[in-house]
């Protein structure tokens, strides 16, 4: 049999600006328990770039091991089954879940069943679970058909936000009653400022720069926005929460600085800056905590049990979606161009906010399905 056409697109671990296409040979002849997706699609975000900030922290590098110093980004896509010797796998099953930025996937389900194909292969043993799970779009209660991109383009996003306000709420935040959010015009900053606002348990502050200004007041999630060079004006007198989406060192400085004793919990969750990072071990005021979603979903699985977890997630999710249409557009992407102009204007900050890309590896819409 005629193997496949197998191609990735990696980036050099160290120095992210640098990547390669690699082909690789892809045989539909499995060994037993193994399944083939062929990639359809997949979203692009800053979050993916957050992936490479917090690969080797957060093991985000391991999902799909390439050469020494070479990484496969993980992305939130949508792929079929083309072959299985999965007893509980049948071919042409679609799927959510995290793929690599490659037209294939090969996997060794430890378990399926209708709802949930997860991956047991050995090196990804100790891995976030929730990660490991692909979800057959025929029982995945959050699918819907006609909303695919925006689906691969904020769920996974979505989730970390939805989960990072819980846990800022779980601990009744910490007293404060604003959370001040950097990168505010990054689809998980609008995310975050989106559950705040449902809950109006805090006022939603968002900090962005001079060009997304306008862009970031139209979405209408933030109580104010403020550029960055703006950031002294914020107010010190009540106490905030500072949730990094940025990583930004210059910018955590001054708002720690700035809020000074007011500022009570300092979350870090993104990296849309990563070339403005550095040491912020000598910040004043609380020590930064790196936010990690999977603890947060296995503790509201404890507390809220698997449905009540799908059903909160998802009552959200849903009006989030809904709250895009204004201001969310979809582009797609296909082939080695598309992959390399989208990853390189992200990774540079100069993606449009308004933006949403949905790339593949196929040259066409009709090749990454396989008609």
């Amino acid at each position: 049999m005629t193997p496949p056409d197998g191609l990735e697109f990696q980036v050099d671990k160290k120095a992210w600006q640098k990547s390669r296409f690699v082909e690789t040979e892809v045989s539909t002849d499995l060994a037993p328990g193994q399944v083939l997706f062929r990639v359809d699609r997949f979203a692009f975000t800053a979050n993916n770039i957050t992936y490479a900030v917090a690969g080797e922290m957060l093991r985000y590098w391991d999902f799909f091991p390439k050469d020494a110093g070479w990484g496969c980004l993980p992305t939130m896509g949508f792929g079929d089954v083309v072959a299985s010797t999965h007893e509980g796998v049948a071919t042409g099953t679609r799927c959510f879940g995290f793929f690599p930025m490659a037209r294939h996937l090969l996997i060794e389900p430890a378990s399926a069943n209708p709802a949930s194909i997860v991956d047991g292969v050995a090196h990804r043993e100790g891995l976030a679970p929730v990660y490991n799970q692909y979800q057959p779009v025929a029982h995945d209660p959050l699918y819907i058909a006609e909303k695919e991109d925006v689906l691969a383009l904020v769920r996974g996003l979505f989730m970390t936000s939805f989960l990072a306000e819980d846990y800022l709420v779980d601990a009744d935040l910490f007293g404060a009653d604003s959370i001040v959010i950097s990168s505010a015009s990054s689809k998980t900053s609008i995310a975050m400022a989106f559950v705040a606002h449902q809950r109006g348990r805090a006022r939603a502050v968002g900090l962005t720069s001079s060009g997304n200004l306008d862009f970031v007041k139209g979405l209408g999630v933030y109580d104010e926005v403020l550029t960055y060079d703006q950031v002294s004006s914020l107010s010190s007198g009540t106490k905030a929460i500072f949730v990094d989406m940025a990583g930004n060192s210059t910018v955590t400085r001054n708002v720690h600085e700035t809020l000074g004793e007011s500022l009570v919990f300092s979350q870090r969750i993104g990296g849309t800056h990563w070339d403005a990072g550095g040491d912020d071990a000598e910040l004043p005021g609380p020590q930064r905590e790196f936010f990690f979603a999977p603890g947060q979903i296995k503790k509201r699985l404890a507390d809220w049990g698997p449905q009540g977890f799908q059903e909160r997630i998802g009552a959200s999710l849903q009006a989030f979606i809904a709250s895009t249409e204004g201001w969310l557009r979809v582009e797609r992407g296909y082939g080695r161009d598309a992959v390399e102009r989208v990853y390189q204007a992200t990774l540079a900050g100069s993606a449009d906010p308004s933006e949403g890309n949905m790339l593949s590896l196929w040259e066409s819409d009709a090749a990454a399905s396989g008609r």
